[in-house]
Parts: structure tokens; C-alpha cells; sequence
């Protein structure tokens, strides 16, 4: 057995030569492999090399001396243990030459093994510094270390020697040199003992020095040894495999020879090869069990440590070759006893572990022969591998998926129904080479012809053309079983690499909807009918489009010449089929609406030029008939959409058949415009006593005109005249059913849009603009539409040099503003329960909730574009914003997009609008519970943290939202102190406890703007107000102590009165803007440059105190826009912004020349206020301002990047910390920890789904 503390060094005199005598026989130009095979065969024991024979020991050469003067030392030169380099600049190391990878790896281990031959301690020392320069060290082992050193000794001075500056090492630097590299490294280990597993292995000199040092740098703390070493290890176990399978193949082939040999007649039998053999099978079986010995070394000292080492790649690698040494010498090593390590590992904690895990597995139980051996281990971890096909990591799943694939494959038996369950659904999964795999094991389990010949004999004798008629319907159970009707483009795709023979039998599928079920055969259902039908137009589109469906894949790709010839055919092949079929079909389930609108997909994956090359005209003019007739029968959206679009495509102008196609679809649209037209006529005529029937024509004709109309230009048969009659109607007379009106508006705002296409891509007239615009103005009546309409006739109409538009651009005034910000409130801010509880059953319920907030959403959604494109006022988001926090769920999304947009808008109006949506919440509170609030109770906290999260949004760049919070700031001192207390002075204002959600933005202050914003509040305040302490005036205290000038270290702490202001404290150093050196010269020389400017401007005014309803304040707010000054500060340092006129703040400056006469005063008085207090609590804000920091740091899952480079057009706000922060236990220690072990619940915790 090989210690872990073996000496590298053996005195030479008392080692044998590496030499054997009888090879000096043999010739120099023999290659090693011959040679050794000359040893095996008898000429020596065991291949221990003797002594040769000398009277008088020689000297050792040096290796200066060995390198100059021998031939065979491959041109490495050595002084003293140190690599030299030759004139030309030729690699002159193992580590140079298997990293230039110019030479090949056989002559490599060739020389080596000369140089061995010649001085194995010269040799071994060269091996020894290859390993260590692998693993990125730059140290070198010399020769004196080498003789006189153990190898815990020779480890602790190269972990002296190692870079630490630096991370990386060889087997982790990046670029595809670096990955030759590795491939290189593993390929001279792999080439070295297969070129000396004849001899030089069992001397018992160099492969204990080598296993030794490996062993030893495994156990390193620095991970680059660990890493390289442990990788050194496994590949020297695989070789060691390979060798110990070749020896025992050998020991077979002698035992049958010796066998066959003993068994002859006492007169054939030659006892001289009996004794041969006897003796070859003795040494055989000495060599095999020294190689167990090494690799036993191997396993016990490095692989039970590693395979759990904290570092996953180096698990990684001894899961890897732990299963090339259970395929390839499956008679050792597969069992239970080496599985075991497999099967603890399925349970890591990192993804890449897991999946050389499976990986592992799968070589296995690709080879059925191996599976009685695998039985114990898939009846113990087989639940573990199907839990993980819903693993977090994709490509963890999907070997998962292929691996249970393969234990199916092997054995029925060994999985459960569950077990398959399991695997089912995941054909429905979005990630698709999840859904591929288990699409695989769902063709394997089901949809695989056991016995063709007799199912294809059953389908002849019942009369069909296709034996896969049992498959398909057994496909429609699965797929109505699966409960996921508006999935079956994903079951297709998923089946489509595995089952295509099975979905492209389009004839089978069209027989058994049209054909009467046959003697002995079962009848479809409605249900069943219908899944075929939509199944087969999903497999029609698959074939003719050639990608996923819409939410697989990250796009469409560019087909191959293979596919797309595929594509082709498979194209021309449906076309011809349902050419013919689709009338018939469309004529047997014409009444059915869903059946008929997935049939009228197909024609859109029509090659249509078939119809005029195949003379297929006749089929054409059935479908169109059958077509009219669906029209003439059904009112339901979908079909008549359906119908719409199959017109518009059969329409086309780059076929022959769309002049055959215009008339008939213009013969329609004739009869259902004059049905129309006549059944308004009589309903306007019997007004509010009109009947059932003539409301029901009026409603289907519309229904219909209006699908048509969206696909269609239907401006010549005049729809709008009728549908705005409609509408009159219907505003005079409330007994107008609402299906109407909608239907009316929805045909209504169709004939705008298709007439402006008209006036935009043609000369229109003055007059025909004229005309659209009064037809605009008459129709703005509905809010979705009526947004729509906004949006493009809004001055963005006259972009793209189309200025002749100016007149029909319209601007909503305030009314309408007004109205369409009082319906959102209306309707969009409410309580789910409130509207859905009326609403009866609980399985309709949800479906009804989910289905009202999606249009909730819609209105939201489409409210929130006028805000971002201008053509509403950005004060109108105020009554957005402040409801981000109670329905973040519902709509933050678009809240956050919003505010995100308005502030690349307008830094500054989007600050006036923030802290206008925390004053409505405040003024609504007080309004509430009174002036006297509890500054503790969650509806305060709430507010609080409201505008924690606006804080977090103006980003670390404070330069860049400088003017943007000051004016926030003043907005929301003068907001305070708008109203004074009616008790008296001495009694604080009504508003002053805005000044504790105010402080949650001093943090966004720069420096010396605190001072600024500190000399604007005191313009507000006596000296009472300074000298108070009471709870009531703790606002201002804490506001104030915000302000002071230092930052967060100098500020007073307010907790005693219940303060939980956290943002506050917030440190964001790593937001601070570069400052000079000379930063009190500086910062005196700014407030100088402020003090003394004349060009200020003038100071916008304030928005109009907000009231409970936004519609008040936005009447009177509407003409701030145009005082606000545009300034941009985006690219600018901070000595640039502060030194240039043209980008100084206005208000800041102002407040400076307006307090130069004020400021020695009030400072002195802040001060003796201020000394008595400020000491005792600067730690307990020291304290708290770190794990605050980190929240701010920690938030918007993965956008701290966004938030360094751009955050004046990032929107972050972070959600609730619990969320947002990561999980300690992720940061693993860089070294092994030998207590490390790994969780069996840990790596698995997160579904896929």
C-alpha cells in the first residue's frame, strides 16, 4: 500500500536502476511497447527493474550537465531544478510542451520515459513541476527540495510561491487555448501509463511518488492544487482502469491456454508451456494486484474526499470518471459499493454536479446487460431521479427526462404509473428540450407499435388505409386526459422529433372524422372529435411552418437545406390532402362553432397556387360555399374571425384565384351590409318597443360586418353612417342593449382607422381630412377606443415628414382628461372580492377573476400610454403612483414601466408627481384618523415606505437626479408648512408629520444640496420650533437631523419617539460621485460660485395643494409644464455641473443668495440644539446603515449593473427584502472544508414549474 506521506525522494544509491539488465540486449531503436512486451512475456519479474551491473558506482550527473550532454533529455534544460530557456525559444517544460499541444502526445510520453530511463529522479522531478505549473504556480520544485523534502513540505513551500493576486489558473481560464489545454493535460496522463503499463508502473518508484503528490496537493486549501491534482487523479484512476482491465482479460486468455493445455492427453501435454503458462499467470495476477493497490490509494485518498468537496467542478470530476470506471470495468466497479457515491450525489446542491450525475447513469442503462446490476440501485434511488424531471436546472431535467427514458426502455416494470404521470405533463412544459424529452418517453411508453404487422392487418381488414388509427385515438385520450385543451401546439411539438411518422398521418386523422366507425369499432365522442381536430390543425401548422409554437424557442431559426426541402414536401403533401378534404369536413360539423374554427386555419398553411396548377378550381368553390354557409349560421367571434382571415388570405394578389375570391366575398359582404342595413332601419323605427327578433338581426349582422371589417376595407358600403345612428340611439335612449353599442362602437372605430390609411397613403384633400376629423371627434365616446383614437391621432401623427396631417391632430383638454382618469379609478383601483361577488360557482369564479383583472389591466395599461406619450398630463400618474404598493400584484409591472418612462421623460415633473402621489395619500389619512397621527400604525408605515421605494428609484448617480430631488424636497417643506395648527404657533402644523416620509429622500441629497434644502426649511421655522422635543415634533427633528451637513454619520437619532425612517440611513458609497482631493477648497469655492450668480431662473411654482380627488388638482395644475425648466445633466461630472452657469440648479441657487444674510445665525442656533444629543446615538446609526445598504444594493433581483450605468432610464424598485437578498448558504468557501457534506435535500428545492 501506498502512504499518504511517502517521500518524493529515495536516495539513488538505495533504489534500483530504472534499466532491467536483459534490455540492454535489446535495440535502441526498439519502440517502448516492444520492449515491454518482451518483459511480460518472462525475461524479468514482475518488471522491477534490477542493478546493473557496475564494479564502481558512477556520480550522479548534475542536470545541467545530463541536459547538455545526453541526447535523449528532449532539449529541457535544468539548473538547479529551474526550467531554462534555449536560444530559439522552444518550450523547454512538460507544462510548455502539453500546453503549445504542437507535438504529439505519444512522442511526449516517449521522451519521458527516456529521460526516465536514463535518471528517473531528473525525470520525476520534471513530472513533478508539471503538475504544479498546471495548476497556475509559479514556483518551482528543485532539485535539492526534491531530495531532501516530504512532500507536505514541498506542498507548503509552492503554496508560499503561489499568485494569489490573481484567481485563475489553467483549468479555469477562458478561450478555447485554455480548453486545449485541458484536453491536452488529460491526454498525456491517459498516454503516460498506457505507454508504461508494461514496466515502469509496477517499479514502485514512480507511481508512488506520483500518487503521493497527488494526494497530497488534493488536500490543499488553495483550489487551484485541488482542482488540477484532483483532475490528475481521476484521469490516472481511469488509466489504471484500463490497464486492469487489459490484465484481466490477459489472465482469462492464460487460464483458458492453461486449462486447454492441462486437459490434453498426458502424451500431447507440453509440461515446458504449462509451467509458461503457470508462471505468466502468477505475474499477471502479482501485477493486478499492485494496480488494485494504486488505485485503491487513489480511490481512499483522493475520491472520498473530493467527490464532496466544496468546490462543484471538482465533484463534477469524480462523479464523471467514477462512471467512465463503472462502464468500462463493469465487473469491479458496478456495485453497490462504488454506486452508492452516485446515487448521494443525484442530491447536490449545484445543478452541474447533478447533471455528470445522471449522465453517469445513463452510459449505464444504455447497456440492457448491465441492468440486473443496476436493479438494487433503481429500486433505491429511482423516486430521486423522477423528482428530478422537475429540477430548477433545465438541463438537469432533461437528462433526468432521458434517463428514466432509458430505465423504461430496460424494464416496464421498474416504473410506476405515478412514476410515468410524472413525466406526462412535462410535454406541456415552455422550456422545449424539457418537453422534447418527455415527449420521447411519452413515444415510448404509448404511441410505439408493439407488433406492426398485426395492426396493420387489423386496418385492412376494418378498411383503413393506415394502421395508426388505435395510435391517434389513443393520442386524443392522453391529450384530453392532460386537462390542457389550449395546449395541444405544445403536445404536437414535443411529440414532433419523436413521433412525426404518427402526427403527419393526416389520412388517418381525416378517416376517422369522416368515415362511420366500422364493425367492432368504438365511435368517437364530441369531446374526442374535437381534441382530433384541434390536434391535427396543430400538427398541419408544425409541418408547414417548420418552428415551435409561440413561447418555445427564443425565435424562428434559419432551416437547413434538409428542412427546408422537408418543408416543402410536407407542405405540398397537405395542401393536396385537404384541398379535397376540408369541404366535406367543413360540411359535416358546419354547426359545430369550435370544430369549424379550427377547420378554417387550415387554408392558411395552403399552398394555394395547387388550386390553379393541380386544376383544383371546383374544390375552391366548395370551400367558399361552405364558407358563406359557416357566415350565414354562426355569430360567435371566433368563427367569424376565422372566416375573416380565410378570405383575406384566399384574397391574396399574388395568386390567380383571387379575382374568384373577391366576388365572393364581395357577393357576402353585399348581403350582409343591405340585412344590416334594413334590420337598423327597423329597430330605430319601433325604437324601445322593438322585439326580440328585430334586436337579434341587428346585433348578428353586426357581429358579423364588424370580424370582416377588422381584416377587410369595408369603407365603400358606408358602415359608419348605421353604426353612429346606433350610438345616438343609444346615448338618447338607455334601453339600447349594451352588445350593440359595443359592437356598433367597435365597426365604428374600424371604418376611422381603415379611412386614415386611406388619407395616409394617398392626397387626401383638405376636405376629406376635414371630414375624418369630424368623424373622429363624433365617435370619442368609449374608453379602450377612445384611447386608441388618442394615441394616433396625437401630434405623433404628423412624424415621418407627413406635416399635411396637422389638422387632424387632437389634444384631450381637461374635461376629458378629467373623465378618462376618474373611469380608471372607477374601474381599474377596486376590490376583486367586491366585483366577483356576485358571481356563483367556484370553479367559474377563478376563471371569471383572472379574466377581469386581464381587462383591468388593459384599461390600466392603456390609460398609462397617454401618460408616457404625452398626450396627458404626467400629474395624472400621481393618482397612478400612489397605489403601487397595494396592488403591486395586479399592476406593478405597469406602474414601474410608467414611472420609468415619465422620468426619462422629465426628471423634475416626474419628482413633482411622486411626491404629489405621497401627499394625496397623506392628505387622504389625515382626512381619515385626523391631524394627529399615529406615526406607528401601518397606514403611516405604509406611506413610509411608499416613498422608500420612489427613493431607490432616483439610483446611486445623485449628480444625475441632483435638481430633480432638491425640487422634491421643496415641494415637500413647503407641502408641511402649508398649514399653521389653529391652536397657535407653539403647536406644530397640520401637515408637519409629512416631514418623516419627506426624510425617506435626503439620502438622494447631495452634500452640499443638504445644506441648501436645510437653509429652505429653516425659512418655515422660529426658534421655538428649533428648541422643541415633544413626540409631535419629532417629524421635524428627524428631518432635520437628515439634512445635516456630513451625511448619515452626523445625524441625530429620533428612534425614542418611534421612527422607523429606514431609508433614511441609507450609505450608498459606491453611488458617491468622484470628488478632487481638495474637497473643503472645492466645496467653499461652489457655495461661493452659487451665492454670487446672477443668471438664476425662476423658481417654478408649486403644484396646487392636493386634494382627496386628483381631478381638482389636475384643473388647476395643467399650466406647470411650461414654467419648468428642461436641464439635463445626464453626461456631465460633478465639477462640470457645479462650475458650468448653464447647469447649475435654479432653485438651489436661489435659496443660496437669498440665506447668505441668515446663515451664521441659524447655524449657531441648529448647533446648540444639536451638541447635547448628537453623540450618544452616531453608533446606533453606524449600526443600522449597513444592513440597509445592502437592501438598497441587494434589490431588483440581478439589476444592480442597470442601476450604476443608467438610472435616470432604469426603473428600480426592489421588492420586499425577504425577496431580494440572497441566500447566505450560496456563498461557498474558495477551500475544502473536510466537514463539508452535502445536504440530501439541498439542490432541489425550486420546481420548474
Amino acid at each position: 500500500m501506498i502512504t499518504s506521506e511517502l517521500s518524493v525522494l529515495q536516495d539513488s544509491t538505495n533504489e534500483s536502476s530504472t534499466i532491467h539488465t536483459d534490455m540492454t540486449a535489446v535495440s535502441t531503436d526498439m519502440s517502448t511497447e516492444h520492449v515491454e512486451d518482451l518483459e511480460i512475456k518472462g525475461k524479468r519479474k514482475r518488471g522491477r527493474p534490477g542493478r546493473p551491473p557496475s564494479a564502481v558506482k558512477k556520480p550522479r550527473k548534475t542536470p545541467g550537465e545530463r541536459s547538455r550532454g545526453e541526447p535523449g533529455s528532449r532539449g529541457r534544460g535544468r539548473a538547479n531544478g529551474h526550467p531554462q530557456q534555449n536560444g530559439e525559444g522552444d518550450p523547454v517544460t512538460l507544462f510548455e510542451v502539453v500546453k503549445m499541444g504542437k507535438s504529439a502526445m505519444q512522442s511526449v510520453v516517449d521522451d519521458w520515459i527516456e529521460s526516465y530511463k536514463q535518471d528517473r529522479d531528473i525525470a520525476l522531478l520534471d513530472l513533478i513541476n508539471f503538475f504544479i505549473q498546471c495548476s497556475g504556480c509559479k514556483g518551482t520544485v528543485r532539485i535539492e527540495m526534491f531530495r531532501n523534502m516530504q512532500n507536505a513540505e514541498i506542498i507548503r513551500k509552492m503554496t508560499e510561491e503561489f499568485d494569489e493576486d490573481s484567481g485563475d489558473y489553467p483549468l479555469t481560464m477562458p478561450g478555447p487555448h485554455w480548453k486545449k489545454f485541458r484536453c491536452n493535460f488529460c491526454e498525456f496522463i491517459s498516454v503516460l501509463i498506457r505507454q508504461c503499463q508494461y514496466s515502469i508502473i509496477y517499479d514502485e518508484y514512480m507511481m508512488d511518488t506520483v500518487i503521493s503528490l497527488l494526494t497530497g496537493l488534493s488536500d490543499s486549501q488553495v483550489r487551484a492544487f485541488r482542482h488540477t491534482s484532483t483532475l490528475a487523479a481521476m484521469k490516472l484512476m481511469t488509466a489504471l482502469v484500463n490497464v486492469a482491465l487489459n490484465l484481466s482479460i490477459h489472465q482469462d486468455n492464460t487460464q483458458r491456454q492453461y486449462e486447454a493445455e492441462r486437459n490434453k492427453m498426458i502424451g500431447k501435454r507440453a509440461n515446458e508451456r504449462l509451467e509458461l503458462l503457470l508462471q505468466k499467470r502468477k505475474e499477471l495476477q502479482e501485477n493486478q494486484d499492485e494496480i488494485e493497490n494504486m488505485m485503491n490509494s487513489i480511490f481512499k485518498g483522493i475520491f472520498v474526499h473530493r467527490y464532496r468537496d466544496a468546490i462543484a467542478e471538482i465533484r463534477a470530476i469524480c462523479i464523471e470518471e467514477i462512471g467512465v470506471w463503472m462502464k468500462m470495468y463493469s465487473d469491479a466497479f458496478l456495485n453497490d459499493s462504488y454506486l452508492k457515491y452516485v446515487g448521494w450525489t443525484l442530491h447536490d446542491r449545484q445543478g452541474e454536479v447533478r447533471l455528470k450525475c445522471l449522465k453517469a447513469l445513463q452510459s449505464l442503462y444504455t447497456n440492457r446487460e448491465l441492468f440486473p446490476k443496476l436493479e438494487l440501485f433503481t429500486n433505491r434511488f429511482k423516486d430521486r431521479i423522477v423528482s428530478m424531471t422537475l429540477d430548477k436546472e433545465y438541463d438537469v431535467a432533461v437528462e433526468a427526462i432521458r434517463l428514466v427514458t432509458l430505465i423504461l426502455h430496460g424494464s416496464e416494470e421498474a416504473l410506476s404509473n405515478e412514476d410515468c404521470e410524472n413525466v406526462y405533463h412535462l410535454v406541456y412544459s415552455a422550456h422545449r428540450p424539457v418537453a422534447v424529452a418527455a415527449g420521447e418517453f411519452l413515444h415510448k411508453k404509448l404511441f410505439s407499435r408493439h407488433d406492426p404487422q398485426a395492426e396493420e392487418a387489423l386496418a385492412k381488414r376494418r378498411g383503413r388505409s393506415s394502421p395508426n388509427g388505435n395510435l391517434v385515438k389513443m393520442l386524443v385520450l392522453f391529450f384530453l386526459e392532460s386537462e390542457l385543451h389550449e395546449h395541444a401546439a405544445y403536445l404536437v411539438d414535443s411529440l414532433w422529433e419523436s413521433s412525426q411518422e404518427l402526427l403527419k398521418d393526416w389520412e388517418c386523422m381525416a378517416e376517422l372524422l369522416i368515415e362511420e366507425p366500422m364493425q367492432g369499432e368504438e365511435i368517437m365522442s364530441e369531446r374526442q372529435e374535437s381534441a382530433l381536430i384541434e390536434l391535427m390543425v396543430c400538427t398541419i401548422r408544425q409541418a408547414a411552418e417548420a418552428h415551435p409554437p409561440v413561447g418555445r424557442g427564443t425565435g424562428k431559426r434559419v432551416l437547413t437545406a434538409k428542412e427546408r426541402k422537408t418543408q416543402i414536401d410536407d407542405k405540398n403533401k397537405l395542401t393536396e390532402h385537404f384541398i379535397v378534404v376540408l369541404p366535406v369536413l367543413l360540411s359535416k360539423y358546419s354547426a359545430d362553432a369550435e370544430k369549424v374554427a379550427n377547420l378554417l386555419q387550415i387554408p392558411q398553411f395552403f399552398d394555394l397556387e395547387l388550386y390553379s396548377t393541380g386544376r383544383m378550381e371546383k374544390h375552391l368553390d366548395s370551400l367558399l360555399k361552405q364558407i358563406k354557409l359557416v357566415v350565414e349560421k354562426h355569430t360567435e367571434s371566433d368563427v367569424l374571425e376565422a372566416c375573416s382571415k380565410t378570405y383575406s388570405i384566399l384574397c391574396s394578389e399574388e395568386y390567380t384565384i383571387q379575382n374568384r375570391v373577391d366576388i365572393a366575398h364581395s357577393q357576402l359582404i353585399d348581403e350582409l351590409a343591405d340585412r344590416f342595413s334594413h334590420a337598423v332601419e327597423d329597430l330605430l323605427q319601433e325604437a324601445e318597443e322593438a322585439d326580440e327578433d328585430e334586436i337579434y338581426n341587428v346585433l348578428a349582422s353586426l357581429k358579423r360586418l364588424t370580424c370582416f371589417h377588422n381584416a377587410h376595407d369595408l369603407t365603400k358600403w358606408d358602415l359608419f353612417g348605421n353604426c353612429y345612428r346606433l350610438l345616438r340611439a343609444g346615448i338618447e335612449h338607455v334601453g339600447m342593449l349594451e352588445q350593440i353599442v359595443v359592437q356598433a362602437l367597435q365597426c365604428s372605430h374600424y371604418s376611422i382607422l381603415w379611412q386614415l390609411v386611406k388619407v395616409t397613403e394617398g392626397n387626401p384633400s383638405k376636405e376629406d381630412m376635414l371630414i375624418l376629423r369630424k368623424t373622429v371627434k363624433s365617435f370619442l365616446a368609449a374608453f379602450m377606443l377612445l384611447c386608441d383614437l388618442l394615441m394616433i391621432f396625437s401630434h405623433q401623427l404628423t412624424t415621418g415628414g407627413r406635416e399635411s396631417l396637422m389638422l387632424l391632430i387632437f389634444n384631450p383638454d381637461v374635461g376629458l382628461q378629467s373623465e378618462l382618469l376618474s373611469f380608471v379609478m372607477d374601474h381599474v383601483f377596486i376590490d376583486q372580492d367586491d366585483e366577483n361577488q356576485s358571481m356563483e360557482g367556484d370553479e367559474e369564479d377563478e376563471a371569471n377573476k383572472i379574466e377581469a383583472l386581464h381587462k383591468r389591466r388593459n384599461l390600466l395599461a392603456a390609460f398609462c400610454k397617454l401618460i408616457i406619450y404625452d398626450i396627458v398630463d404626467m400629474h395624472a400618474a400621481a393618482d397612478i403612483f400612489k397605489h403601487y404598493m397595494k396592488y403591486y400584484n395586479d399592476y406593478g409591472d405597469i406602474i414601474k414601466e410608467t414611472l420609468s418612462k415619465t422620468r426619462q421623460i422629465d426628471k423634475i415633473q416626474c419628482a413633482k408627481t411622486l411626491i404629489l402621489s405621497l401627499q394625496q395619500l397623506f392628505n387622504e389619512l389625515v382626512q381619515e384618523q385626523g391631524p394627529n397621527l399615529d406615526r406607528t400604525s401601518a397606514h403611516v408605515s405604509g406611506i413610509k415606505e411608499l416613498a422608500r421605494r420612489f427613493a431607490l428609484t432616483f439610483g446611486l448617480d445623485q449628480i444625475k437626479t441632483r435638481e430633480a430631488v432638491a425640487t422634491l424636497h421643496k415641494d415637500g417643506i413647503e407641502f408641511a408648512f402649508k398649514y399653521q395648527n389653529p391652536k397657535g404657533l407653539e403647536y406644530p402644523p397640520l401637515n408637519l408629520a409629512f416631514l418623516e416620509v419627506l426624510s425617506e429622500f435626503s439620502s438622494k441629497l447631495l452634500r452640499q444640496d443638504k445644506k441648501t434644502v436645510h437653509s429652505y426649511l429653516e425659512k418655515f421655522l422660529t426658534e421655538q420650533m428649533m428648541e422643541r422635543r415633544e413626540d409631535v415634533w419629532l417629524p421635524l427633528i428627524s428631518y432635520r437631523n437628515s439634512l445635516v451637513t456630513g451625511g448619515d454619520e452626523d445625524r441625530l437619532s429620533v428612534n425614542s419617539g418611534g421612527s422607523n425612517s429606514r431609508g433614511s440611513s441609507v450609505r450608498s458609497k459606491k453611488g458617491r460621485p468622484p470628488l478632487h482631493k481638495k474637497r473643503g477648497v472645492e466645496e467653499e469655492s461652489i457655495d461661493n460660485s452659487w451665492v454670487t450668480r446672477n443668471d438664476t431662473i425662476q423658481t417654478p411654482g408649486a403644484l396646487t395643494t392636493p386634494q382627496l380627488t386628483s381631478t381638482v388638482l389636475r384643473e388647476n395644475a395643467r399650466q406647470m409644464p411650461e414654467q419648468i425648466p428642461e436641464q439635463e445633466s445626464e453626461h456631465s461630472s460633478e465639477p462640470d455641473f457645479l462650475h458650468n452657469p448653464q447647469m447649475q440648479m435654479s432653485w438651489l441657487g436661489q435659496q443660496k443668495l437669498e440665506d447668505l444674510n441668515r446663515k451664521d445665525r441659524t447655524s449657531m442656533n441648529y448647533m446648540k440644539v444639536r451638541s447635547g444629543v448628537r453623540h450618544p446615538v452616531r453608533g446606533l446609526m453606524e449600526d443600522d446603515a449597513e444592513p440597509i445598504f445592502e437592501d438598497v444594493m441587494m434589490s431588483s433581483r440581478g439589476q444592480l449593473e442597470d442601476m450604476n450605468e443608467e438610472f435616470e432610464d432604469t426603473m428600480v424598485i426592489d421588492l420586499p427584502p425577504s425577496r431580494n437578498r440572497r441566500e447566505r448558504a450560496e456563498l461557498r468557501p474558495d477551500f475544502f472544508d473536510s466537514a463539508a457534506i452535502i445536504e440530501d435535500d439541498s439542490g432541489f428545492g425550486m420546481p420548474m414549474f
